[in-house]
């Protein structure tokens, strides 16, 4: 028998800050365990542990996950000189961002820039898409330190990225893939 329900007092920041259900089972002897189902993290334990416990194997779980999705994560020294080469190849080097960085707070944006700063944010969410994307992306925002709207002017820079048009009908299937109602996951030992 399983049991479950969600976590209050649960952490406010990061990907676990969305929801943290715990299942507890009677067939779960000692082991803990956690993983992410779409926007919020399950935690498995036993079902006789107290609140209190489980509230301390939440934390431990949560800070588990984090830890391994960070060393997943590509870092932004990695993302800066990719940055630079693209600058370099499409802008004649022109476009020198002060930062660039990965950021989780992007979620209905590719990426942004704050021209007066130099600084540039892409979302997590391209992480994992084919590179020539994420590059779209970056010139994208490149291109922004010099021309700041998007005018024809912005788009004749974007023109020298032979990829543009495939990464913006990537992008706007991904958007759209987003948009369709989504399925119920079959449960195992069900065939749909």
């Amino acid at each position: 028998m399983t049991q479950q329900r969600g976590v209050p007092g649960a952490p406010s920041e990061g990907p676990s800050a969305d929801a943290v259900e715990v299942r507890r089972s009677t067939r779960r002897r000692r082991t803990v365990s956690a993983y992410r189902e779409g926007d919020r993290t399950v935690v498995l334990i036993p079902a006789r542990m107290s609140e209190a416990e489980e509230r301390r194997w939440v934390r431990v779980m949560l800070d588990k996950l984090a830890a391994q999705e960070s060393r997943r994560t590509p870092d932004d020294s990695e993302l800066g000189r990719r940055a630079t080469r693209l600058s370099e190849q499409y802008l004649a080097g022109r476009a020198r961002p002060a930062t660039v960085r990965w950021v989780t707070n992007q979620n209905s944006r590719w990426g942004s820039c704050t021209p007066a700063e130099g600084s540039i944010r892409l979302s997590h969410r391209l992480q994992g898409m084919p590179e020539y994307v994420v590059d779209y992306v970056l010139l994208h925002e490149l291109a922004h330190l010099l021309v700041p709207g998007h005018g024809p002017d912005f788009w004749r820079l974007l023109e020298t990225y032979p990829r543009t048009e495939r990464a913006r009908g990537y992008l706007e299937g991904v958007v759209a893939a987003e948009r369709l109602p989504q399925l119920p996951a079959a449960r195992p030992g069900e065939s749909g």
